[in-house]
């Protein structure tokens, strides 16, 4: 196994979880500033929240298996 295999295994999980890192933070930011805007609705932001949390990083897990199958090879 070469080192560009290594290379590349190591560049789509660092860009991936950068990438993920990223949009979860701004989901978060987006969130809670929504929520001091509209109180009421809150309960509807936060679900909304966390499903869009749960899809970046389904991504993210991709990204990991996609890894381990270069890794594999």
């Amino acid at each position: 196994m070469g080192a560009l295999t290594y290379l590349s295994a190591a560049l789509v999980l660092g860009l991936v979880g950068s990438a993920a890192a990223f949009s979860i933070s701004q989901i978060g930011a987006k969130s809670v500033e929504s929520m001091a805007r509209q109180p009421e609705s809150a309960a509807n932001i936060r679900v909304s929240m966390i499903i869009a949390i749960a899809f970046v990083e389904s991504i993210a897990l991709y990204a990991l298996v996609v890894s381990f199958m270069l890794l594999a090879k």
